[in-house]
């Protein structure tokens, strides 16, 4: 059973910076692409950026793209989502996920099987 654990969120003023941390549990952390998504009140859950389990892939939506960078760090068992430049449409509960089934980077949220509890990040204008 894989276990996920979100975390670095909180409020930030626009313009503003946070990095998003999500801790793993299990040794075999290395084969997974991860995931990043996020849902604000009302909407949909959606897909932010994905990485590979190499590190070598990733791919970032085009709302997010330029301004947030997902990475990893696979002897930490940790993967992270860097957020510059901040706006308040970005206030959203943020998740990360694990698609444990390999292959092509996914960026439904149907082609994750593993999700964290979330962090709330607030971007105030």
């Amino acid at each position: 059973q894989l276990q996920l654990v979100e975390s670095g969120g909180g409020l930030v003023q626009a313009g503003g910076s946070l990095r998003l941390s999500c801790a793993a549990s299990g040794r075999t952390f290395s084969r997974y692409t991860m995931g990043w998504f996020r849902q604000a009140p009302g909407k949909e859950r959606e897909f932010l950026a994905a990485i590979s389990g190499s590190g070598l892939s990733t791919t970032h939506a085009d709302s997010v793209k330029g301004r947030f960078t997902i990475s990893r760090v696979n002897a930490k068992n940790t993967v992270y989502l860097q957020m510059n430049s901040l706006k308040p449409e970005d206030t959203a509960v943020y998740y990360c996920a694990a698609d444990t089934d390999g292959g092509n980077l996914r960026v439904g949220v149907r082609g994750y099987d593993y999700w964290g509890p979330g962090t709330q990040v607030t971007v105030s204008s």
